[in-house]
């Protein structure tokens, strides 16, 4: 009886795990694109970027990369909204097409989870490579969508 008991309980779980599964999510963007990139995608960039190469002053070369564990965390925060701002603009509302638009964000993510994994390994190397890619993502994506009327 128990037995009984607990596979019928078992099917139930489970046909309720799989049917909440095919459902689609309601998702709602909150803004524009120009939205989405200046306030969220921009400064998460510019934080990757800020740490990453080296500046030339008048007092000699200046090494951007973070020096403290702290430092670090804030890089690979950066990059984990980055990673996630690439997901978040194919959402209906920011996608401009399901082609180029949708290859880009998903290099974005992919170039953003390069500069994760560099800031959790403190390479400062692997994190300018990573913001390289990152920047040729958001100019190749600039290049063929600002340009375009309502762009």
């Amino acid at each position: 009886m128990r037995l009984i008991l607990l596979a019928t309980v078992l099917m139930v779980g489970t046909t309720g795990c799989g049917g909440a599964s095919q459902q689609q999510l309601p998702t709602k963007v909150t803004g524009s694109v120009y939205d989405m990139m200046t306030h969220y995608l921009e400064p998460a960039a510019d934080g990757i970027w800020g740490s990453a190469g080296f500046v030339i002053t008048e007092d000699g070369e200046v090494d951007l990369q973070p020096t403290t564990d702290e430092g670090w965390f804030l890089v690979e925060h950066a990059a984990v909204v980055v990673a996630e701002g690439g997901n978040l603009l194919m959402l209906d509302g920011y996608a401009a097409d399901q082609a180029d638009w949708t290859e880009y964000a998903k290099g974005l993510t992919a170039a953003a989870l390069k500069a994760r994994a560099a800031a959790e390994q403190q390479d400062a190397d692997a994190l300018f490579a990573a913001g390289g890619e990152i920047y040729s993502v958001c100019r190749a994506c600039h290049n063929r969508y600002m340009n375009q009327p309502g762009g």
